[in-house]
């Protein structure tokens, strides 16, 4: 019997391990189907499908050229019938005039928004209008409240690091 690509052949279960399962195809030869070529499910244990003496009907998906033969069994099965699509609503004819509306529940009035948060209420955000010198101003407001934030996020780090240290 001549292996080729595409053919549907009987084997024997011989061997399993966790990632697929060996198969006899008589006369020497021997494939593996890989635990994801077993089933169209997903299988997380072979066992559950399969076990060893069993007889199975397998695809050979691949002969590389080493002789290593790849088998599916999933591909050797016929496919299985897709399942029942639900029936699409009916449209109206064009002669029949226009859809029902659907009833709509009337809204609730509107609630005034409450004022968004746009910034740090330590510091003042009010413009400088006098050319390059306002550019400064705010600069050096910037580079004080980043210096303070981030040497007060220091001394919270630095304590919490001498007491990881201790013995």
């Amino acid at each position: 019997m001549q292996l080729e690509v595409g053919s549907i052949i009987e084997g024997k279960v011989t061997g399993i391990t966790k990632f697929g399962a060996f198969v006899d195809l008589g006369n020497g030869k021997s494939g593996m189907v890989h635990i994801s070529e077993v089933a169209d499910v997903f299988v997380n244990e072979i066992t559950e499908f399969l076990s060893e003496g069993q007889d199975v009907k397998v695809k050979i998906i691949n002969i590389g050229d080493d002789g290593k033969i790849s088998l599916s069994i999933k591909k050797a099965a016929p496919k299985p019938p897709a399942p029942p699509r639900a029936p699409r609503p009916m449209m109206k004819d064009k002669d029949e005039g226009p859809a029902p509306r659907p009833v709509s529940r009337p809204r609730p009035a509107k609630q005034p928004q409450a004022p968004v948060f746009t910034g740090d209420p330590n510091i003042d955000w009010t413009p400088v209008k006098s050319g390059n010198a306002a550019f400064e101003d705010m600069l050096q407001k910037f580079k004080q409240t980043s210096e303070e934030k981030t040497s007060g996020m220091k001394k919270g780090q630095s304590g919490r690091r001498s007491n990881s240290r201790k013995k």
